[in-house]
């Protein structure tokens, strides 16, 4: 199917939302299109909930229209709506003594008539939708037996066999270990990839968010303030904006949020690229050093990860070798470090001029900690290495860098 041929599935125009003539979202214009996974952002308060609530008919609009499948959502018949749109809230359900298989048959309702009556299909339909999101040995359990992940599986297996076009959903996540929340939004993007069904989520996970979104929205103060692509919205400044981080940024090429440290622990010089030091970043930060590094590729893994924590960088241009201008720089911000940490870095053509950096903080009397094999620090420092300190691993150099500022032993 072509991105040509995908309809829109809603459509929102100069919608307000809110309670008793109070709004708390103004002036929205969206359109949702068929298999999107679509992710409502924004802090606590921000109407995400209001928002989804109205779209579900669940509450009226204060003002505009929602169109689903080009007609107004209030002309529906709730019979006929639910063909198409299924809701699943935070709201803690109250099965009673429901098997799984009774609970999800529930979401066969606008389908059997009046009588509700489940068919052979019926019964298939609830079969494939437990399927789905890998529930089919619950189908006996009682649903007050589940856990919050199996329980969240099961609700959402109920919205599925409704055979919708659209589920909305809020905070789905919610109350899930790590596990069930990475299954639940990979069944959700599933549905969107092999199904077409279109989901609206609203999420707190931004990370969770700019990997499995096709498009976000935005919500802050009462408006959009971002709406599209999570390649081209989510970056670092409208989300730090949108959340108000203070000691942390999100970073778009790495889809994380990563934490600046304080620095109150010491200043240290960090000689890395080709992705050897992005743990070592984080577990700088995370322990209160402040940080500088260099050089690295400015396309390097290693570059992405200095920036986003704060790190003084000195880079160098894609793809080019290492320049005396830049090693001089280097050799400043080396000079004016604690200790020098060697990331143990592949060494080839283009980076050759680290290991002189390396060797020169040395000749300095640096206190050089590295990670490389006994053989590799051998064959590189040789006599230079009077105050070089092998290291296992990046907790281990962690150990014995904490170990020397406390006790000034090794």
């Amino acid at each position: 199917m072509t991105r040509e041929s995908l309809k829109n599935v809603m459509d929102i125009s100069n919608l307000s939302v809110g309670y008793k003539k109070n709004p708390v979202l103004q002036s929205l214009y969206l359109h949702f299109r068929q298999g999107q996974f679509i992710s409502l952002l924004g802090p606590n308060g921000a109407g995400k909930t209001t928002l989804l609530r109205t779209l579900a008919r669940l509450l009226s609009p204060l003002k505009g229209t929602i169109l689903i499948e080009e007609t107004d959502i209030h002309d529906f018949l709730q019979s006929e709506l639910a063909k198409i749109l299924s809701v699943v809230l935070t709201d803690r359900i109250s099965p009673g003594l429901f098997s799984v298989f009774e609970f999800v048959s529930l979401g066969r309702y606008p389908h059997t008539g009046f009588l509700g009556k489940l068919k052979e299909a019926d019964k298939r339909s609830i079969s494939g939708s437990l399927s789905q999101v890998h529930a089919e040995t619950l189908i006996n359990r009682q649903v007050s037996t589940l856990s919050d992940g199996e329980r969240q599986k099961v609700v959402i297996a109920r919205a599925i066999t409704q055979d919708p076009s659209l589920i909305l959903l809020d905070e789905p996540t919610l109350h899930l270990d790590l596990k069930h929340r990475m299954e639940v939004m990979s069944i959700l993007q599933r549905l969107c990839r092999e199904k077409r069904i279109t989901v609206v989520a609203s999420l707190h996970d931004v990370d969770i968010a700019s990997k499995v979104s096709d498009r976000v929205v935005l919500l802050k103060e009462g408006r959009i303030v971002g709406w599209g692509a999570p390649e081209e919205v989510l970056k670092e400044e409208i989300v730090s904006s949108l959340y108000d981080f203070k000691g942390a940024i999100f970073n778009q090429r790495l889809g994380s949020i990563e934490i600046r440290g304080n620095g109150h622990k010491g200043f240290v010089f960090v000689v890395g690229g080709m992705g050897s030091g992005a743990v070592l970043y984080r577990l700088l930060t995370k322990r209160g050093f402040s940080i500088s590094t260099g050089v690295i590729h400015e396309n390097d893994l290693d570059c992405y990860v200095a920036k986003s924590i704060g790190a003084e960088c000195v880079t160098e241009a894609p793809m080019e070798k290492i320049g005396p201008e830049n090693l001089s720089k280097a050799m400043r911000l080396v000079q004016e470090a604690d200790f020098v940490i060697d990331t143990g870095f592949p060494v080839g053509k283009l980076n050759q001029g680290n290991l002189r950096l390396l060797k020169d903080a040395l000749h300095l009397g640096k206190r050089v900690f590295t990670i490389r094999k006994d053989e590799e620090a051998g064959r590189f420092f040789n006599a230079d290495a009077g105050d070089l300190f092998e290291c296992k691993s990046e907790i281990n150099l962690l150990e014995r860098v904490e170990d020397y500022l406390t006790t000034n032993k090794i």
